[in-house]
């Protein structure tokens, strides 16, 4: 099956509010359900490039590097912003950051300390902060802090399933080799 493109996705913004108890819970389990893919793979596995896609590291990192993209935009919901801050569709941070570099433990333990902090910001929003909606600007849709929340818990998905898609096609000897 070809995976729609995370770009071509589209979203309905209608979840009652009640759910996001459940989207946290999602979010904040989105380390360590990295952790669990990755665990029993080998170094030389984690930074592979497979047709010029990003690596597995890189795909951890850039899970990492988004963390303070939604930071701000909790930080947007709190000044009222009327247009949510977009995002860099370039990825030049993950770019730059060249992962494959870094340790691994490095960008896991740092995503999951961001991702604590950004899980507990948004779960303590009041309200009226939790009813304010502002525009997605890639997706010119009214979002509140539940859909910020649902958005990023789909789009750790998206990358979680990248990451179990080159983690399949890799074997015992380190070789990237069949597809999903």
């Amino acid at each position: 099956m070809k995976r729609t493109p995370w770009t071509e996705r589209k979203f309905e913004f209608d979840l009652p509010v009640g759910v996001l108890p459940n989207i946290l819970e999602r979010l904040i389990g989105t380390p360590a359900r990295l952790e669990e893919l990755i665990r029993s793979l080998p170094p030389d596995i984690l930074t592979v490039r497979v047709d010029g896609k990003w690596s597995i590291q890189e795909h951890a990192g850039h899970l990492w590097d988004l963390e303070e993209l939604h930071e701000g935009r909790i930080d947007d919901y709190l000044r009222r912003t009327g247009v949510l801050r977009a995002a860099d569709m370039k990825n030049e941070k993950t770019f730059k950051a060249n992962h494959n570099l870094s340790s691994i433990r490095t960008i896991l333990s740092s995503f999951r300390t961001t991702r604590e902090r950004f899980v507990k910001r948004i779960g303590s929003l009041d309200d009226t902060t939790m009813a304010f909606a502002a525009v997605h600007p890639r997706l010119k849709q009214r979002m509140r802090p539940v859909d910020l929340s649902y958005f990023v818990a789909e789009h750790d998905d998206h990358h979680l399933t990248s990451i179990r898609e080159l983690s399949l096609r890799s074997n015992n000897k380190g070789i990237l080799t069949s597809k999903f």
